[in-house]
């Protein structure tokens, strides 16, 4: 399967809030957002790829927990960019992304 993309811009430019609402509204699809304004439709993955990436997500977890400096989260964590890069990379006063909570 390859992922479906819609090219909204310029009929349509989400907001957050819009965006955050279609998601809410289509919880059984993947969807994600370009900076370009694409909408992309994900397809579900393979179970070949949830295995690898079960394994994953568990060694990560694993580590964090371990070494008590970070967190871990799945796959399927929905992120915002915050915009605080620096020209030397991250900023380490503030997190380069926040997640997006999906509960109301």
């Amino acid at each position: 399967m390859t992922a479906l993309i819609l090219n909204l811009r310029p009929a349509i430019d989400l907001t957050d809030e819009q965006f955050f609402q279609l998601c809410q509204n289509n919880r059984d699809l993947r969807l994600e957002r370009t900076a370009k304004g694409e909408l992309i439709i994900m397809p579900p993955t393979g179970w070949e790829s949830g295995n690898r990436n079960a394994k994953l997500t568990a060694r990560l977890e694993i580590w964090t927990e371990a070494d008590g400096t970070g967190l871990a989260f799945d796959s399927s964590t929905g992120f915002k960019h915050c915009g605080n890069l620096s020209a030397s990379g991250f900023s380490k006063s503030k997190p380069f992304y926040k997640s997006v909570s999906t509960t109301n």
